[in-house]
């Protein structure tokens, strides 16, 4: 099975080394394995179109159709054409029958965008589709049989809008069988290193441009940022900076004014003080003395590389010269 490796951290075009996206990448093999549906959760531009890709590529579908649709991009009437076709006269301008995505999907995966969006009326008509493996065109009452495997994703509280009456409770609990849930970037710092070569590879190669990286100052300034768009907010800041630098490393010169703005940035001790962040900081403080300072020493105690190392040093404000002083 093409897929996670163990110690790999590229994974399906996602990169990450932490619990959270392993835990990730696990998942989504599993459910590759299953016709049962599957919902994506996590904030605008963490990445749930890859996700949605990689389990139909890894699945034992994926030498059928995939298809992908934004339930947020139209209004009641032509959701449901879209969906699920319509027949010729079937409403003002319907000229000819029309196959709709649910049939285009048959054998194969259809993936639903934004599926917090969707009205009542679609979800009674899914939830039926999901029950029946049938599916009627607007228009017609003659049922079509599909194969199709549902994913779905949303960057919205399902179960709060189920409790406001806007998403129904039995369509809820019938497309989140397999939930997934993608964790925010603020939350996964420590993979900040992975994702900026990640993206600076693609950008590489699609610009032509052979920058060398990021310097020092840049990857610090990156580092204390709450990325509100997350991975895809950081593409964007990378994608800015590739216009603008010619060669050698991106510094903070080559960052947009937005990328560089005071407001855009956290204070160290504005990080969660939770008990994860306090045993990771004391575990951070007793590798270095046990190595005395050494960060290549600290890194290979904590099992994380040196980048790592030094993220978590500036993370808890620690200057190892006031560690050692006594």
């Amino acid at each position: 099975m093409n897929g996670f490796i163990d110690g790999n951290a590229d994974f399906q075009g996602m990169v990450g080394r932490l619990r959270g996206m392993r835990m990730v990448f696990e998942m989504i093999q599993k459910a590759a394995q299953s016709d049962a549906s599957v919902i994506i959760q996590g904030e605008t531009g963490t990445g749930k179109e890859l996700v949605a890709h990689a389990i139909h590529n890894l699945g034992k579908r994926r030498e059928g159709p995939y298809i992908q649709f934004n339930c947020a991009a139209l209004n009641e009437t032509l959701l449901e054409s879209e969906l699920f076709g319509h027949v010729k006269g079937a409403f003002t301008g319907a000229t000819s029958h029309r196959e709709g995505r649910f049939e285009a999907a048959d054998g194969g995966d259809i993936f639903l965008d934004e599926i917090g969006d969707i009205p009542p009326s679609i979800q009674v008509i899914l939830l039926r589709t999901l029950e029946s493996k049938q599916i009627e065109r607007v228009g017609d009452n003659r049922p079509i049989t599909v194969d199709v495997r549902i994913i779905t994703a949303t960057h919205r509280d399902l179960a709060k809008l189920v409790a406001e009456g806007r998403i129904r409770e039995d369509f809820f609990f019938r497309i989140k069988i397999i939930p997934i849930h993608l964790p925010p970037l603020r939350e996964r710092l420590d993979d900040l290193p992975l994702l900026v070569e990640h993206l600076m590879q693609q950008l590489r190669t699609r610009s032509g441009k052979h920058l060398s990286g990021v310097s020092a100052e840049t990857m610090e300034l990156l580092a204390r940022r709450p990325w509100p768009g997350n991975v895809r907010e950081l593409r964007g800041g990378l994608e800015h900076a590739f216009v603008v630098a010619e060669t050698g490393p991106i510094t903070s010169v080559h960052l947009s004014a937005a990328m560089k703005s005071p407001t855009g940035c956290r204070k160290d001790r504005e990080f969660p003080a939770g008990s994860a962040a306090q045993e990771e900081k004391a575990a951070l403080l007793e590798a270095h003395r046990k190595s005395r300072g050494n960060q290549t020493q600290a890194a290979r105690l904590l099992g994380v590389n040196r980048v790592t190392v030094w993220h978590r040093l500036k993370k808890y404000g620690i200057d190892l010269d006031d560690l050692f002083q006594t």
